[in-house]
Parts: structure tokens; sequence; C-alpha cells
């Protein structure tokens, strides 16, 4: 099977070492170009790159010299772990000049013209890059994935949406130390402590949440009609993101109902076996102490969700509690699963899935 090259943008933070690692032995990707800020371009991956993860660098590209986040890039396919602050203007670049972009950050995830995709739950939406050339060689084009609470309250609350109807839904995210990057919080203001704020968090998870439920609407997305409510904290949880989750549904459900609905969902990806699917998306967890963000996260590789606690709630109706690793499932492993059904879709050439 021909490989598609492919370049990260942010190659040397946090989620930009995800994306690596998980790159790595890829059977359609192969990482061909990285990128990052000023101190790190001119010298050799290994060298500019302070390793974070568990394990060595990966062999491959150690020796690859770190770029400028600007075109050309010695690659097919952009995937961008980059700041919002800088992400808009690049991505932007990157796609003007032909390229495919799958990114992770927030510049572009609200644009009419662009997917924000969860690959089990809306996958028609990538009929939004119609227009625009994807997978004829015209012009590049962006596809988004969601933040990394998002994914986890949009794909738990999909099976839920397509089975009984969402009036209402209101969560509270714990949100892991990971998700702010690194060096991230300061030790003294985490230790101990929860901080009930996340700057632009709340808006996005309550806006995001409705357009990837929301429907195709010509070439455009009709966000879903209900209203989303989140209050988002930071705990002193290295990886792992946690939501506990009050839902009103359209029509009554028992509890084992929606056990069912969670345990038996599944989407394109586990369809088409996509390489980074796992073979199934939400698991769900009977114990009552359970989930756990360092019993539950690596799930699936990183990619299940972990649903429990599902009980009957004196306000809405319904309530549970859901995780998701967030720099896997949450970011690279998003993005990735993404490019993938790209391939499958035709919208990237060269690789067959």
């Amino acid at each position: 099977m021909a490989q598609i090259r492919v370049g990260i943008l942010g190659a040397t933070g946090t989620v930009g070492q995800r994306f690596i690692a998980m790159l790595e032995e890829h059977p359609q990707f192969v990482v061909t170009a990285l990128a990052a800020s000023d101190r790190s371009q001119g010298r050799a991956y290994g060298e500019a790159c302070t390793w974070r993860l568990p394990g060595d660098i990966p062999t491959p590209v150690r020796s690859l010299v770190v770029q400028a986040p600007r075109p050309p890039l010695d690659c097919d396919l952009v995937f961008s772990s980059l700041p919002a602050d800088v992400a808009g203007e690049t991505e932007t670049a990157f796609a003007r000049a032909g390229f495919a972009v799958v990114s992770n950050s927030s510049a572009h995830r609200l644009d009419e013209s662009v997917p924000l995709l969860i690959p089990e739950v809306n996958p028609e939406h990538l009929a939004l890059l119609d227009g625009c050339g994807a997978g004829g060689g015209k012009r590049g084009f962006i596809v988004t994935n969601p933040n990394c609470s998002t994914v986890m309250l949009a794909l738990a609350l999909a099976p839920l949406a397509a089975r009984f109807g969402v009036e209402a839904v209101a969560a509270t995210t714990l949100q892991a130390v990971s998700g702010a990057g690194y060096p991230g919080v300061p030790s003294l203001d985490i230790t101990d402590n929860v901080i009930p704020y996340i700057a632009n968090e709340e808006e996005k998870i309550e806006r995001e949440t409705l357009k990837i439920l929301g429907r195709l609407n010509g070439d455009r997305i009709a966000p879903a009609p209900f209203p989303v409510s989140a209050q988002c904290h930071r705990v002193n949880v290295v990886d792992g993101h946690m939501a506990a989750v009050r839902v009103k549904l359209a029509r009554p459900a028992g509890l084992a109902e929606l056990r069912e609905a969670f345990a038996g969902f599944a989407g394109e990806p586990q369809r088409l076996g996509l390489h980074t699917a796992p073979a199934y998306p939400i698991l769900v967890r009977d114990e009552p102490d359970r989930p756990q963000p360092r019993l539950d996260r690596d799930a699936g590789r990183g990619m299940s969700l972990t649903v429990g606690r599902i009980a009957a709630d004196r306000v809405l109706g319904h309530r549970f509690v859901v995780l998701s690793h967030n720099t896997i499932r949450g970011a690279a492993g998003a993005a990735i699963l993404n490019a993938e059904l790209l391939v499958a879709r035709g919208y990237l050439p060269g690789a067959g899935s």
C-alpha cells in the first residue's frame, strides 16, 4: 500500500508528540516533515524536542530537521497542533497552497465551510468539502476535530440523539492538566486544588457540540436545536478528561435502553475497519465507582470513551459520567482518524482503505 506523506505543525508540543507516537508504523501515513516554533527550527527533531511520552522518540523522525510552519513542506497532508492564535493564518496558507490540512486547533472549527468531524457521528459533514475541489488536486482544504471535551460529550450524546432525541444537556467537566499543554498549569496552583475556570472552554463545548450534532443543509450545517450548558474545571490528573452529564431526552427511556444505546453504538470507522478506530467507540462500566482516569483512559488504545453511573436524574431525567483520553481521542487520535476517513472517502489520493 502506498503511503501518504504527512507533515506535523507544532511537532514538539504535547499533541505534536502524540501525533508522532501514533503515526509510527502507521499503514497509510508516513511522517516526512516536521515544523515548530523559531527556537526549534534548523535542528534535528531528536535534538530540538524534549520528549515527554513514555519510551524514546521514534527512530524515523529523530533526524528530520524541524522547519518553519509555512508552506511548502515535503508532504501531501498536514496535521496541525498549532496554538489557536497562529493556527488560523498558517492553516489557511497551507490550504491555499494545495495541502490537505487536518487540524486539532480551534481556529477554523466554526467556519461554515469547514467540517468539524467525529467520524462515528457526522461523516456526512464531509460533503462541505465537495465544492472546494477536495480529492481532485485543485486546491487544499481544512478539516478539524473538536475540542478535547467536546469530542467526549458529542460522541456520548450521539447514540442518545439518534435513538431518543435530545432536548437539553448540562455537563460539568473535570479536565486533566495535559490539556493545558506543557508546562501547563503551575504545580503550586493545581496541587491540592481544583481550578473552576479554563479560558474559552465552556463556549467551545457549547457551540461545537451543536455543530457536530447538527444537520447538513446544502452547503452549511444547521446546528442541533437543543441547549447545551457546560462548566469546566481543571483537576490534578495527568491524562483523562471526565464529564458528569445530565440530559433531557425527547421521549421516555429506561436505564437499560440508555445502556444498550451506548454499548451498541458504532459508526463508519468501525464498519470500514479504519486503523485507529476502536472496536467499540463507547464502553459501559456498571461498577458504581467507574469510570476513573487512571483505570479507564487507555481503553481502546485511548480511542474509546468509557461511560458509567447511568442513572435517573430528578432535574433533567437522565445522567451519566463519561471519560476520554484527552490527548488521544481528544486530540491527535481524533485527527488521525479523521484523515483515515478522508482516505476512505477519496478526499486524499495515494492510499487505499
